[in-house]
């Protein structure tokens, strides 16, 4: 397989804006959220996720010429590589800004650099618990059902990659609908526009250009120039940061978000690893995961607090005929943004909005996908597995519109065990949907496992499912929330444990109900042979 294909400049040019698109919702989130200075942003965070960026999309385009080489074959896809999307919105919002937060209310003098301290604390830990998860992947792997892998990643492609960017591009209808509309007769229609130009790019150009004539344009209006930044910027090793911050114990209290979230990363790159087997390009799970893991912890030591994850979107660039070069396209320009600072250019000039269709376009194919490669006699799973995803995209929107209309209305805190039982009194039980939303990708497997092994008649194994259910409810790690007033979070007192602050034994377990409510499925599976009696195959099975 040759390095480069004419494939690999259409899925550069997919893989670079998709990951661009990040980067143009990370920037503006750590200057308006965290109040980051542009020097601290441009000059050692995106230095940071340049190294991260450069060695991950390097070893994976070398580990698909290596399975190329050993199966003979030509159309290997390499895996995606990036920043973790649920890892960022979860360290800047659960980490970090409960660092400033806190940091501020004991009068620190840089509450912004203990933020950022803390960013990299969690960052490291979720690298050492991404590499030390590897060594046992491949077993999950193997005794989970692929509908079930594919299932839950179809719930993200549906709802955060699909309905959340549908919602943000019909916000803005003209940039929206006409790049939509582009992206659709590219990928979908498999036109060829003149000049034979990448069609990602032309997305990216005409959405631009349509953002300036409809004034999303310029992003940032500030008597700070875009231009200030540019320049080339050396990454740093920050160990002198990251050391203290690790000694001073700033990770206990951030380890109910750091654990489920370096777990959900794991498993998020489990399922991609399936997803791109069921591509045709099986890679090994070990390996890849090292190098996820490695990567994670290299960004913590150079500065950024953002973990790296095998990402989303490999059919997506499979399909487009990309193969390895992409992957490296993809390091070198993302690296070379990074280094130089035209990262607050491009914040300036680009509104995210330009290249939301094809973020939009990734979900779709990703949630079709989870479908073609499954036994039509589980697509039930599937639907089952979709659901949690839903849910947990759904709650997050829902969480949004309630703390904008509370800040309106002033009416105090929009999350609270009173605002709670009045929406369960009107017949909106969003307590559930708190339930799902934490661990959902847990969730989505678990079920649409039981399922997948119930249509089987292998009850044995669905009943084992419900027991994992079972366990990660009762530690917390799923279905366990907590109401902070403006937010629905992971509730784990058992970390408590460790910090010297023990609660109440009735406080320990949050989630015992819905750990009872596996138990009691696990029982009501194991038994089923011996209070059923089977039907007779119909005709058409």
């Amino acid at each position: 397989m040759k390095l480069f294909t004419r494939g690999d400049w259409e899925g550069f040019f997919a893989a670079f804006i998709n990951n661009l698109v990040q980067l143009l919702i990370l920037a503006p989130l750590c200057m308006v959220v965290l109040g980051f200075s542009p020097k601290l942003i441009f000059g050692t965070i995106l230095p940071g996720v340049a190294i991260s960026f450069l060695v991950g999309n390097l070893f994976y385009a070398w580990q698909a010429l290596k399975l190329a080489e050993k199966e003979g074959r030509d159309d290997v896809c390499a895996l995606p590589y990036g920043i973790s999307t649920p890892g960022l919105f979860a360290h800047i919002f659960l980490v970090m800004l409960p660092a400033k937060l806190l940091a501020i209310e004991q009068g620190l003098p840089d509450p912004e650099r203990v933020a950022w301290q803390a960013g990299l604390v969690a960052t490291f830990a979720g690298g050492l618990v991404e590499f030390s998860m590897s060594f046992f992947a491949a077993r999950i792997r193997s005794i989970t059902p692929r509908a079930a892998m594919l299932a839950t990643l179809g719930g993200v492609g549906l709802g955060f990659l699909g309905l959340g960017f549908l919602f943000q591009s019909f916000a803005s209808p003209v940039v929206g609908m006409a790049t939509i509309a582009l992206v659709f007769l590219a990928y979908f229609g498999k036109v060829q526009f003149i000049g034979r130009l990448p069609a990602t790019l032309i997305v990216l150009v005409v959405g631009t250009a349509l953002c300036w004539l409809t004034g999303l344009a310029p992003v940032v209006n500030s008597d700070v120039s875009p231009w200030a930044e540019v320049g080339f910027h050396f990454p740093k090793v920050v160990l002198l940061d990251l050391i203290p911050a690790l000694a001073e114990g700033h990770i206990l209290p951030y380890l109910s978000v750091i654990i489920p979230i370096s777990f959900l990363g794991v498993l998020a790159s489990l399922q991609n690893i399936e997803s791109a087997a069921a591509a045709g390009d099986d890679y090994p799970v070990k390996p890849s995961l090292i190098t996820n893991g490695l990567g994670t912890i290299a960004a913590s030591f150079c500065g950024s607090p953002f973990p790296t994850s095998i990402y989303i979107g490999h059919p997506a660039w499979k399909s487009l005929g990309a193969r390895a070069g992409y992957s490296v396209l993809n390091g070198v320009f993302l690296t070379l943004v990074c280094l130089t600072g035209t990262m607050s250019v491009l914040t300036w000039a680009i509104p995210a909005e330009a290249g939301l269709a094809i973020i939009l376009w990734i979900g779709i194919i990703i949630t079709s996908q989870a479908f073609e490669v499954t036994d039509r006699k589980h697509m039930v799973a599937m639907v089952v597995g979709l659901m949690p995803g839903l849910a947990a995209w759904t709650m997050l929107v829902i969480k949004a519109s309630m703390n904008s209309v509370s800040a309106v209305v002033e009416k105090g805190p929009a999350l609270t065990e009173a605002v709670l039982n009045q929406a369960h009194n009107s017949g909106a039980f969003i307590g559930g949907g708190f339930a799902l939303e934490q661990g959902f990708l847990y969730s989505a497997m678990i079920w649409a496992a039981v399922v997948v092994y119930i249509i089987d008649r292998e009850f044995k194994r669905a009943a084992f499912w419900s027991l994992t259910g079972a366990i990660l409810s009762i530690l917390g790690l799923m279905h366990s929330y907590q109401l902070t007033g403006n937010d629905s979070i992971i509730h784990l007192p058992l970390i408590q444990l460790f910090s010297g602050n023990t609660p109440e034994l009735s406080a320990l377990f949050p989630a015992w109900e819905y750990a009872a409510g596996y138990l009691l499925v696990a029982v009501l599976l194991f038994v089923t042979p011996w209070i059923t009696t089977p039907e007779p195959p119909s005709a058409d099975s």
